[in-house]
């Protein structure tokens, strides 16, 4: 007895790849066509993330690959402007759809239209089919293995693993007879009006665009370029690739269960603290105008490239919160979203609770220098004079205060220092408590030095950005009431 073949609307979302991806497998092994198809609904999008230029060209990037790997499969891709639920409507009956295909999300965003396209289903008589594609693990059985509940610690979530064994290996990689036998769409005339929209299209300026390019093909390159120098340099977890992907599914785990995940209040796992109201401190910081070079020089390859080491995620991230100007995460992370390439509910979630020692880790004791941090790692500072111009010629022992260099080495560099900026020295306390929530720090600065140095989170009184084309410009340097050099540790990737 032979079953009937599904006419099938396969839905990217999140996920735009063809290797490894189960969801669609099923579709083309369940049909007799498959219309492979990516709804632009750019009011569900802007309402659902922040979404800033370079991810719009990231983005559209990643469409036209996915469109160019479906056509070397003799497929193509469909892409429908408008809003979602309408759109499919119109085209399930335009179809004649029996079935929609789609990965299973575990945003809130997406669950909510996951569940108006069951009811639509449900209304129209088509079927719905989802399955986990975005993860490792489904994550419900982590969920169940755990009592209903997400794993709190990392080490809870890895036990987790332990029982559930390793995950299902990936699927087969999809062929041209694959596409074949389901009479790819492009073989019925409907590849016109379905066309990647263009940047100008959307209004999108093509001169902001980063230097990573979007789509499956480049990151697979990327990861098969990885794995070759790791295999010259091998790490071991946490801190390895694997570790890191497990780091992911920890953070999907617990997002996938906790109401309010992205937000302090109403979210049962994260601390509540009364965090500084300081729009121009955060307007500073997001605009890469805090006086700091190190802090200056991350925020402002983000603005450029949509994308920094998770090191340096790691120092902005604490500079922002119980570091220095005492903000709230979710201010930082919203800049996150709107700017990272890379950004992803969970994981940016999680980081920045994380980093703020606003959850999963109360006791984060140390703080990331933004001196001593970056120093630590490249002492020459070739990172600042590479996204900071106007610091290019200033000497390396001073190129990460550079308010503390004498005036004769200031107009060597061509860069002058308002002297009334220099940082107040105040005393070094050994702890402090600062809205219930204690930080200790412990100093890598010599005793006779002590004097000198302060772990208070302070807010700063911020000079000039660093904008200046001129490299004999006068510049202003920051003007924080004192300047910390306190112990750095590593935390967890952003």
């Amino acid at each position: 007895m032979s079953t009937m073949l599904h006419r099938t609307i396969h839905l990217f979302r999140k996920g735009l790849r063809l290797h490894d991806n189960p969801t669609l497998l099923a579709a083309l092994e369940s049909s007799e066509v498959v219309y492979p198809v990516y709804i632009l609904d750019r009011k569900f999008l802007m309402s659902a993330m922040h979404i800033g230029t370079l991810r719009w060209h990231f983005l559209l990037q990643s469409l036209e690959d996915l469109h160019r790997s479906l056509t070397k499969l003799g497929s193509c891709l469909l892409v429908i402007q408008g809003e979602y639920e309408s759109v499919l409507r119109d085209h399930v009956e335009k179809w004649n759809i029996t079935q929609v295909t789609l990965d299973a999300e575990i945003e809130p965003f997406y669950k909510e239209m996951e569940q108006t396209i069951q009811a639509l289903g449900g209304e129209m008589g088509f079927d719905v089919l989802s399955s986990m594609g975005h993860t490792l693990y489904d994550i419900r059985r982590i969920l169940d293995k755990n009592g209903g509940t997400p794993p709190l610690t990392y080490k809870r979530f890895l036990h987790i693993l332990s029982v559930l064994g390793d995950p299902n290996a990936p699927v087969r990689n999809l062929t041209a007879e694959d596409f074949q036998r389901c009479k790819p769409p492009s073989a019925l005339g409907l590849v016109e009006g379905y066309q990647v929209p263009r940047p100008e299209d959307l209004g999108i300026p093509q001169q902001s665009q980063s230097p990573w390019r979007g789509g499956e093909s480049e990151g697979l390159q990327r990861l098969e370029q990885h794995l070759k120098n790791q295999s010259k340099n091998h790490s071991l977890p946490p801190v390895s690739l694997q570790g890191q992907l497990l780091w992911r599914e920890f953070f999907y785990t617990v997002a996938s269960a906790t109401p309010n995940f992205t937000k302090m209040v109403g979210n049962p796992i994260c601390l509540q603290i009364n965090w500084y109201q300081n729009a121009e401190g955060l307007h500073k910081w997001r605009m890469a105008q805090t006086g700091f070079p190190w802090i200056d020089a991350i925020m402002t390859q983000l603005h450029r490239e949509g994308w920094i080491h998770h090191l340096a995620r790691h120092a902005v991230a604490c500079f922002l919160t119980r570091g220095d100007l005492w903000i709230s995460w979710e201010e930082g992370m919203k800049v996150f979203e709107e700017m990272l390439l890379d950004a992803d509910y969970s994981i940016n979630a999680g980081n920045w609770m994380w980093l703020s020692a606003s959850a999963f880790f109360h006791q984060y004791t140390r703080i990331f220098c933004p001196v001593r941090f970056g120093k630590r790692t490249d002492p020459e500072g070739q990172y600042i004079r590479k996204y900071l111009p106007v610091l290019t010629n200033f000497p390396s022992k001073y190129i990460y205060e550079p308010w503390t260099a004498p005036e004769e080495a200031q107009k060597q560099a061509g860069c002058i220092i308002d002297r009334t900026l220099r940082p107040r020295k105040t005393k070094d306390p050994s702890s402090h408590r600062r809205n219930g929530v204690e930080l200790r720090t412990e100093s890598t600065a010599p005793k006779s030095q002590a004097n000198t140095l302060t772990t208070k989170p302070r807010l700063l009184n911020f000079g000039s950005p660093w904008s200046h084309s001129d490299p004999h410009s006068t510049c202003q340097g920051p003007q924080p009431k004192a300047v910390s050099r306190l112990h750095a540790s590593v935390g967890r990737g952003m």
